[in-house]
């Protein structure tokens, strides 16, 4: 089991404090704010105005209406949803490697063959998607508010995209026939049933909490299934000392932070997003003084995406 704190390799103190105070001049003179998902690297979620998962950095996003540019530290998709919510403002994604595995297993051809195959369903699009495939779908969900989005369809049958293992754990909570497009993410599916009953064995009687990108076998065994927002808040109101934790290494750090009295176990050290881990304070700088890997949608795109982004954020 690992602890989640990742810094990047070689950054000293002095350096670290040199890159923090160039990029805190930067965003005053940008006039930006800086925003950070749950599982980047200890220093990258220092030096973030918020940090959060994917619908709290889209709504904080959309609320920071006085600043000029929004330097996302994320994966694609996500910095792609922070300009589809702010066509008027420059949305930098600080790393632009970072793509998200799962996202690109569907496209929009894909998804036009599977919503002619099921013509009586609604599409719901997991936010770990494109711009181009949220414009196809009727509505766009988080892992914290998939269920509440898919109840809140008329339709009986839904279409889910692209994650089969979160599209199953809504199955088991609604009575909605769940159509499900056979994507994963490559970091949760490597958490396996033995990995959770060797942390159990470490630490007995400790709540083991699991996010729904895992697979069924795994869900089934946790004693919680939660979004990263739902799991920093579980751990601050739940009364033990000691928690093993099944999602990306990252979100120990906060969990740490927030809560210095408690111990936090990720449970695997498979647990391990490539992609999240690409964004260094030496991109996010780079990206900053050169005002690069601006994230443009287009805008016929933009204003068919926008509407199911919008609805999802109405039900949350």
């Amino acid at each position: 089991m690992v602890s989640g704190l990742t810094y990047a390799e070689g950054l000293t103190a002095e350096r670290l404090a040199e890159l923090r105070a160039r990029i805190l001049q930067l965003k005053g003179e940008m006039r930006a704010v800086i925003v950070a998902h749950n599982y980047q690297r200890p220093e990258v979620q220092d030096i973030a105005d918020f940090v959060g998962d994917s619908l709290e950095l889209a709504r904080r996003c959309a609320q920071e209406r006085d600043k000029e540019v929004i330097v996302f530290c994320g994966v694609h998709f996500m910095a792609e949803t922070a300009a589809i919510l702010n066509p008027q403002r420059t949305v930098l994604l600080a790393e632009a490697t970072a793509g998200c595995p799962m996202a690109d297993m569907i496209d929009v051809q894909d998804l036009r063959e599977w919503k002619a195959r099921y013509p009586q369903a609604a599409t719901v699009c997991y936010v770990n998607t494109t711009a181009a495939v949220k414009a196809e779908c009727d509505l766009c969900c988080t892992s914290a508010n998939a269920v509440r989005v898919v109840e809140s369809v008329p339709n009986d049958e839904i279409l889910f995209v692209p994650d089969a293992n979160l599209g199953h754990y809504i199955s088991t909570k609604t009575k909605k026939k769940m159509i499900l497009y056979p994507g994963f993410c490559i970091t949760h599916r490597r958490l396996k049933v033995e990995h959770l009953q060797r942390a159990r064995e470490l630490h007995p009687g400790a709540p083991l909490v699991v996010h729904p990108e895992c697979t069924p076998e795994v869900v089934a065994q946790a004693d919680a299934v939660l979004s990263t927002s739902q799991m920093v808040r579980y751990v601050k109101e739940n009364p033990s000392k000691v928690f093993l934790i099944g999602t990306e290494a990252g979100l120990v750090y906060r969990m740490q932070k927030e809560n210095p009295g408690k111990t936090f176990y990720v449970v695997s050290t498979a647990l391990f997003c490539p992609n999240m881990k690409r964004t260094t304070l030496e991109r996010v700088l780079r990206t900053m003084e050169g005002r690069l890997n601006v994230v443009r949608v287009p805008e016929d795109i933009r204003l068919k995406a926008l509407k199911a982004v919008e609805r999802m954020l109405a039900i949350a």
